[in-house]
């Protein structure tokens, strides 16, 4: 099987294809954990990575924006054919419609939304227990980071409340057409089982973003505006810490502190 170029990929889009079938089908393999659950690929562009999901015989719907590769797909995926390709924008979908069930997220993500993506799927975290795919691999980092890592930041702290993230493989540019100027990466993120939050989730992410926007302060430093500078709370030994040494579970225990 070999890649021929039969779309222009589209800058205006961040459409860079996938051209290499191994890792196409290691990356839809990386759901394989959720066999019986359907799936929804987003941007599938000219179906490299399409192909290894029908072939996992899994119920599969597409969402595509470019009409270009729409018509690709059609005529190459006659299988999609029958109201199992979503001309949309994919944070505008009201994702419920999609599917009456839980089921899988994937694909090889526009670098330039893929936060945007993976935030998006957080709001339907009840619905989603697994979400997998390709994205530049500074994001993959910072993803799957762990407290005390310079990666760790805002976006891992609100999507590890809810999934367990895995960083899976790196992939270089040469397997993507055109080639991107940065590495990529193939990452899986698990429902874990919290079902609710101890506290108050507005104010938990308020905290959150509060404390990594001055992320060389203290967060005695970095929330004292938020708490008053003679509370007493401040005497507590978890404002001595900054916030990339933080745990989802001491950031959740800081803001019961705050409530």
């Amino acid at each position: 099987m070999q890649y021929r170029r039969e779309i222009r990929p589209k800058k205006t889009l961040g459409q860079h294809f996938l051209k290499d079938f191994s890792v196409a089908k290691n990356t839809a393999d990386t759901i394989e954990i959720f066999p019986e659950l359907p799936v929804l690929e987003v941007g599938p562009g000219t179906g490299v990575l399409t192909r290894y999901l029908l072939e996992n015989n899994r119920n599969l719907k597409v969402v595509e924006i470019d009409q270009e590769s729409i018509a690709h797909l059609e005529k190459h995926f006659p299988e999609l054919n029958e109201g199992r390709i979503v001309n949309g924008d994919f944070l505008q979908l009201n994702l419920d419609d999609l599917f009456p069930t839980p089921f899988c997220v994937i694909g090889n993500y526009p670098y330039n939304i893929s936060s945007q993506i993976f935030f998006r799927v957080l709001d339907y975290k009840d619905k989603i227990p697994c979400c997998a795919g390709m994205l530049q691999k500074e994001v993959a980092e910072r993803l799957a980071s762990k407290p005390g890592k310079k990666a760790y930041g805002i976006i891992t702290v609100l999507l590890n409340v809810w999934y367990d993230i895995e960083y899976l493989f790196t992939v270089g540019p040469e397997v993507f057409d055109p080639p991107p100027k940065v590495q990529s990466a193939v990452i899986r993120m698990t429902r874990n089982q919290r079902t609710t939050m101890e506290c108050d989730e507005t104010l938990f992410k308020t905290v959150v973003k509060t404390a990594f926007n001055q992320r060389r302060k203290t967060m005695r430093n970095s929330l004292r505006s938020m708490i008053g500078k003679e509370s007493e709370l401040l005497k507590n030994s978890i404002f001595d810490k900054r916030p990339e040494q933080l745990s989802v579970e001491e950031f959740i225990e800081l803001t019961l502190l705050l409530q």
